[in-house]
């Protein structure tokens, strides 16, 4: 899909404060439970908050990730979320679920495969998890990104083949590992995504997968994904508590 339809993102985040569902209506309450919500790539916490405060709106504990901007090395990434999840984890003495929206989403799956003793729950909106089909210009953008992480070194976890598919990071080998089963999780996608292909978007079972309409950018703002978000936070499943 061509990039110029995100410019239609203001139609989503329109609809949203127009929804009930904005108002906690027609969403089952929340149980107090954690919640981190994680940006997508260039993005930071900020433009996440209308999701943080709805969270908080409905019953839930929202946590901002922790992570600054994303568009760092995403084993770093991946360090500063966990210290989140652990604080989360710590704080309401229940496992953690996890939104991501695009790259934050994938930062999140490979969070539920290396530490599902902590994780309660992944949900991703326009994440490629199944590969990386994107718009030319954001992928220019990521080869700039990674021009800048090599050029800096920052840290020890900065590899030569950071954000290549030859690195050889713990981040990656997460997201090419089989996603457990026993962390329940759920991909929000739409058709019309002018970011991201949306087949790399879906996961393997199509139970856990919910298309919606909308753009890229606007899944963070779209009302029905908010929707899907707060039946799939709601839904009954074995005790997210730390058994002793």
């Amino acid at each position: 899909m061509p990039l110029w339809r995100e410019a239609l993102l203001g139609i989503d985040w329109l609809a949203l404060r127009m929804s009930p569902v904005y108002r906690g209506v027609v969403v089952p309450p929340g149980d107090g439970s954690a919640v981190v919500v994680i940006p997508g790539f260039m993005g930071s916490d900020q433009y996440l908050a209308d999701m943080h405060a709805w969270l908080r709106r409905i019953g839930y504990t929202p946590y901002m990730s922790g992570i600054g901007r994303n568009s760092e090395c995403p084993e770093i990434l991946s360090m500063r979320l966990l210290e989140t999840l652990e604080r989360a984890y710590l704080e309401t003495g229940r496992k953690v679920h996890l939104i991501g929206h695009s790259l934050g989403g994938v930062l999140a799956r490979g969070a539920g495969v290396r530490w599902p003793h902590l994780v309660a729950s992944v949900t991703t909106m326009g994440s490629p998890f199944r590969g990386v089909r994107v718009h030319p210009f954001v992928l220019q953008t990521a080869y700039l990104v990674r021009g800048r992480i090599l050029q800096r070194q920052n840290g020890p976890a900065v590899l030569p083949t950071c954000y290549s598919g030859l690195c050889t990071c713990q981040f990656l080998e997460s997201i090419r590992a089989r996603f457990p089963s026993s962390v329940p999780s759920l991909a929000i996608y739409t058709k019309t995504d002018g970011v991201v292909d949306w087949r790399c978007c879906v996961g393997e079972d199509p139970e856990t997968s919910v298309e919606v309409p909308g753009t890229h950018v606007g899944l963070a703002f779209n009302p029905q994904v908010y929707r899907n978000i707060g039946a799939f936070l709601a839904a009954p499943r074995s005790s997210s508590r730390e058994v002793a």
